[in-house]
């Protein structure tokens, strides 16, 4: 289990030596420590005083009435105000405090923007989780943590002590899309097996079955990219109509700039397609809207429909294959945590 110390300045010792003082100088020596008494103190450079040390520190009674007084903070919108309370909470091992200052780190919301001290409250969260007495109520937390410490494993961390570790980064993502059934981890270990990443064999089919599981859950980049995969045929049978059908659910949820990617591969995939594969596909989403096969209706699923035919004429010539990969999940810009994965 690792260990981190987030404050990593040192304490000066002033040792005072034990010994006679030499009786011309007691009276100089008793002189000068009543003068020190009443005057301010100055640093050995000359430098004035840190203003910290005159301001009172917050007391808690416990980590989790400092917990409820962060939280309280955050909701009020002073997420700068939150941070002494949650360092205090997270210090005594409250998982969701500890959660929050690694997004706060990795956002810099209230704080500067450190992606080594994100990670480092992540792994904290991470090394501390119990699986033998798991809590329910923070395992969502727990969740998103393993995904955020296994992206920052796959990517490194420039300039400090967290380089590259495909191996660890598999084995986060392993754990989480497994037991916790989290579609982060589940797209993100669907994209490692893509690219062949930590020594895996490239295997588009598993890929794909794991694409399957997050996309169910509303992810839309795993919705994106299996319904290019099937589409495609990449890995297993060419399925278009339902590769559209992905493809649209995806491109209506899509949020942003960050989510064009999603744009281009239905643009790319739509113009490809026959018109029996786009009728197909409309007749999938209508059953999706209505619940079909047992399965929630996707987000404005009834008006996806109208996408296919206003999408489909004028299609810009794209590239076969992604132009740059879609980006690894870590986690979503909010400050709750997300639901509780479902039990697998």
């Amino acid at each position: 289990m690792s260990a981190f110390a987030f404050d990593r300045g040192g304490w000066g010792a002033v040792g005072l030596m034990a010994g006679r003082v030499a009786p011309h100088r007691s009276f100089a020596l008793a002189l000068l420590l009543a003068l020190a008494g009443g005057a301010p103190a100055f640093a050995l450079d000359g430098s004035q005083p840190s203003t910290m040390d005159k301001i009172p520190l917050k007391v808690f009674k416990s980590a989790q009435q400092a917990l409820r007084a962060g939280i309280d903070d955050l909701r009020a919108g002073d997420a700068k105000s939150s941070v002494d309370a949650l360092k205090y909470a997270a210090a005594g091992g409250q998982s969701l405090a500890q959660w929050k200052l690694g997004r706060m780190y990795a956002q810099g919301q209230g704080v500067p923007h450190d992606d080594f001290q994100a990670y480092q409250y992540f792994d904290q969260l991470v090394q501390s989780y119990n699986e033998d007495e798991p809590d329910r109520r923070d395992i969502s937390a727990v969740s998103n943590a393993f995904v955020a410490v296994g992206v920052y494993c796959l990517n490194g961390i420039p300039n400090t002590e967290v380089k590259p570790d495909p191996e660890r980064a598999l084995e986060m993502f392993q754990y989480a899309a497994t037991n916790f059934g989290d579609p982060d981890a589940q797209y993100n270990l669907a994209r490692m097996y893509m690219d062949g990443a930590a020594g895996l064999t490239k295997n588009n089919m598993r890929a794909a079955r794991w694409l399957a599981l997050a996309a169910e859950k509303q992810h839309r980049p795993a919705q994106a990219v299996l319904g290019h995969l099937l589409f495609e045929g990449v890995g297993g049978q060419r399925q278009r109509a339902k590769g559209l059908m992905w493809l649209t659910i995806a491109k209506s949820a899509a949020q942003g700039p960050k989510d064009d990617w999603m744009n281009d591969l239905y643009v790319k995939d739509f113009a490809a397609a026959s018109d029996e594969d786009r009728q197909i596909a409309a007749l999938y989403l209508a059953d999706r809207a209505r619940g079909g096969a047992g399965l929630p209706p996707p987000p404005d699923a009834v008006a996806a429909q109208g996408l296919l035919p206003a999408l489909g004429a004028a299609l810009p010539a794209m590239p076969r294959l992604f132009g740059s990969p879609p980006p690894m999940a870590a986690f979503e810009a909010n400050d709750e945590p997300p639901p509780p994965p479902p039990q697998q």
